[in-house]
């Protein structure tokens, strides 16, 4: 069961990051952690050490790079200097460097498939690879919202990650899974591919009582249907891990539970080349 529980990530983005989640977690024998520099107002990184130093060790901690703050806004960067300060930070702030650091949704500094943004992109790659090798950080990936145009910037100059973070799961259209499949080919083969935001932002959300997701498993009558989504969220794309947040380690037992689950790969297959039949002509 162990190696099964860790396909399951407890992510921090709306968390309020209580203890009592933490300490929940590693009950459930979930031991991997993710989070970012920008979470909690920035203020993520600081408070995980001060409410829960003495448990960090006891997680593969996981966090991301990209986002500062801005004049009345958070803003996005691929700088080079901005980049390594913030990864000084990050092992300071938490006392500790982590496991992985994630380059974090890059795109939104790349408008455009342009030799210089291939190039930005390449040297904020290179600058998570130096730090790396430097021991800021143990490994390094990159979490993309919509990987599409990553797709036309990375070629076989371009520093490799170790991992990709992703959108999975029922809510994710078609050219997303389909770009998604080819980035990792292209750029992270062999490597790790984690899934995120499995339900869209909210469990409670009107969809999830217009479909039963237990159509996608074998036998969906052991698992609720939001369980069955979770459990799905694996194939959409194929990830190996899942990232979610919650604050109760109710809900978090649940979905480590949904893990038995099996999926029905013929029916996974049928509904990806309905999403794609549906798709064509529609802007992306």
């Amino acid at each position: 069961m162990r190696g099964a529980v860790s396909r399951v990530v407890l992510g921090l983005h709306r968390s309020r990051h209580e203890r009592r989640l933490l300490t929940g977690a590693l009950d459930l024998g979930v031991t991997a952690l993710d989070t970012s520099t920008n979470y909690l107002d920035f203020r993520s990184h600081q408070m995980l050490a001060r409410t829960a130093g003495d448990l960090l060790p006891k997680f593969t901690l996981s966090t991301k790079v990209g986002y500062f703050p801005g004049p009345g806004a958070a803003e996005h960067s691929l700088d080079p200097v901005r980049l390594h300060a913030a990864l000084e930070q990050t092992a300071k702030d938490l006392g500790r460097e982590p496991d992985l650091v994630f380059l974090h949704n890059p795109e939104q500094s790349l408008p455009e498939a342009a030799p210089r943004y291939h190039d930005l992109l390449a040297q904020a790659c290179a600058t998570l690879d130096s730090a790396a090798a430097k021991g800021l950080c143990a490994a390094w990936g990159v979490a993309s919202w919509d990987p599409t145009p990553l797709l036309t910037l990375i070629d076989t100059t371009t520093p490799r990650p170790a991992a990709l973070m992703v959108r999975a799961g029922l809510l994710v259209g078609a050219i997303t899974l389909d770009a998604t499949d080819a980035l990792t080919k292209a750029w992270c083969p062999g490597g790790v591919v984690w899934g995120m935001s499995p339900f869209g932002g909210s469990t409670s959300a009107p969809v999830w009582a217009r479909i039963d997701p237990r159509v996608f498993l074998q036998d969906g009558s052991l698992l609720s249907r939001v369980q069955a989504a979770f459990r799905a969220a694996y194939c959409l794309p194929g990830v190996d891990s899942v990232a979610v947040g919650t604050d109760e380690p109710a809900h978090l037992g649940q979905l480590v539970d949904a893990l038995v689950g099996e999926v029905d790969e013929r029916t996974v297959r049928e509904y990806r080349s309905l999403l794609r039949d549906r798709s064509r002509g529609q802007p992306a």
